[in-house]
């Protein structure tokens, strides 16, 4: 990106010709993930911090790299989490994606043992098998 230091902000071309994503894309972007949240300065101009250039990279990849479709990523980043998809934009494996894997087989056990419970106490109240 231009000259300026790593931790600088963007402006929205800045990160449009850095990304090769066009700045109606990131607007449009922006009102699908409610995690992107540039700074708006007088006039309604934004102005991305690094960790948000990271996180619309990540994005991309999952819409263009992967060929998910906007719900596909929403839900990708409500389950998996900011750090991962900004993972995504460097290339890098996620640290935790196997940590939330087992939480979410260990949350789905504890919710079928649930279900399980109710059925029983359903069949003990009102005395049916259905």
């Amino acid at each position: 990106m231009s000259g300026k230091s790593e931790s600088a902000f963007r402006t929205i071309s800045e990160v449009s010709e850095a990304l090769d994503v066009k700045p109606h894309v990131l607007r449009f972007w922006e009102s699908k993930f409610d995690e992107i949240k540039p700074v708006k300065r007088a006039a309604g101009r934004r102005y991305y911090r690094p960790e948000d250039v990271e996180l619309i990279a990540g994005i991309k990849h999952l819409l263009q790299g992967r060929g998910m479709t906007i719900r596909g990523a929403q839900k990708h980043l409500k389950e998996n989490g900011i750090a991962d998809v900004r993972a995504l934009a460097s290339g890098e494996k996620p640290k935790a994606s196997s940590q939330l894997n087992e939480i979410g087989r260990d949350r789905r056990s504890k919710l079928e043992a649930a279900r399980q419970n109710l059925v029983q106490a359903r069949i003990l109240l009102v005395g049916e098998d259905s």
